[in-house]
């Protein structure tokens, strides 16, 4: 039995937090033994720990989002411990924080596999200058620490590569799978006045402002639908004041747990972001058989084709996106069609499993056996 530990900083709504879930309960159970632990969710933020109900978890109260020396210093301290009591042969790791502490955590405890996924990068769209090259110089030291690098997409591999986080031959990429049988399940029947919506947390990075400033040109030029802004964060406030003049054309839902019946009311499923790993929503979109139009940064033209299976527009560019709108609003469905089927074979939680045990045998024959000869594990964390 191969023992395993995912650590990742928190289980919050978003992409991560339902990638981890289903890795750590869909691996073979008759060869994975897996633990998964994670931090607080923070302020503001969605909880989606109600993932990890049925799953081997335990929670850090220290690991979480922000920056803290002391909170980071005990976070790495209790991984050591759990990890030297535990004995994993694996540890994989993800998002920033997370894959920091857990790392250096690992190499501590004599951990003879270590994994890290990037879930999308931090280098552009989040800080200053200053910031990003600082978050690009940690990377690169903390990549000496994992046997493989792992990325969501082609597209965020080519980044880490761009940026000299390491050789091209440690970095993989491995798409996530999800779980997608709810929305392929969603019948959706045209009609009625349009609703274009944005589904995700109300961070600076998903430029929202952008969508605002897209949905009042559409007015202006004669649309006559409706907006919905679906999620919650630390800008709501913010972005409901900016809206004002919208009226009651635009809608704030604050979190819905009831993706696939939200996926029922819109006509146009829109990302706006400044920068994406892989945008689950436009996939959960593609599912439910919605036409999808986005910003092209990051990862999201490995998940959306320009006019094949959806639209893309440049970033920042609020015409060129009211345009792509209005033109999925005409001729979406053919290509949402396509996308549906597209979205379902290549973002299957099946392939996912497959891909990653594959890896973590990969990994584990190139690991010499007396690394292998672990302890057993000692109850009682």
């Amino acid at each position: 039995m191969v023992r395993g530990v995912q650590v990742i900083a928190r289980l919050n709504i978003g992409g991560p937090a339902l990638h981890v879930a289903n890795l750590t309960r869909g691996l073979n159970p008759a060869r994975f033994e897996t633990l998964l632990v994670t931090g607080q969710i923070g302020p503001g933020e969605g909880d989606m720990s109600d993932l990890a109900r049925d799953l081997n978890w335990q929670v850090i109260p220290e690991m979480g989002r922000e920056i803290s020396p002391l909170a980071d210093a005990v976070t790495l301290i209790k991984l050591w411990g759990l990890m030297r009591r535990y004995r994993p042969h694996i540890v994989h790791t993800h998002t920033a924080k997370a894959g920091a502490v857990g790392r250096v955590a690992a190499r501590l405890a004599g951990v003879p596999v270590v994994l890290h996924t990037f879930h999308g990068h931090t280098f552009r769209g989040y800080w200053g200058a200053f910031g990003s090259r600082m978050a690009v110089v940690t990377e690169r030291a903390l990549a000496h620490l994992a046997d493989r690098l792992i990325a969501v997409s082609a597209r965020v591999r080519d980044e880490l590569i761009e940026f000299g986080i390491a050789p091209p031959e440690k970095i993989i990429s491995i798409p996530l799978g999800l779980d997608l049988a709810p929305f392929a399940q969603v019948k959706r029947t045209p009609g009625g006045a349009p609703v274009v919506g944005i589904v995700g947390r109300l961070a600076p990075i998903k430029n929202h402002a952008l969508f605002l400033e897209t949905a009042r040109r559409m007015i202006a030029d004669g649309f006559p639908g409706r907006f919905m802004v679906v999620g919650d964060g630390e800008l709501r406030g913010e972005l409901e004041k900016s809206a004002a003049d919208l009226g009651d054309r635009i809608t704030f839902t604050g979190w819905r747990r009831d993706l696939p019946e939200v996926y029922l009311q819109l006509s146009v499923v829109v990302n706006t972001s400044l920068n994406e790993g892989t945008p689950v929503a436009l996939i959960e979109a593609m599912a439910a058989g919605v036409p999808v139009v986005a910003t092209d940064v990051g990862g999201v033209s490995d998940v959306v084709r320009h006019s094949e299976t959806g639209w893309l527009a440049p970033s920042g560019d609020a015409a060129a996106l009211a345009e792509s709108v209005k033109a999925a609003l005409r001729a979406g469905e053919p290509i949402a069609a396509r996308a549906r089927t597209e979205a379902l074979e290549r973002f299957s939680q099946q392939r996912l499993f497959k891909e990653m045990e594959k890896v973590y045998d990969s990994l584990m024959e190139e690991t010499s056996n007396s690394k292998l000869q672990t302890p057993k594990f000692k109850a009682g964390f």
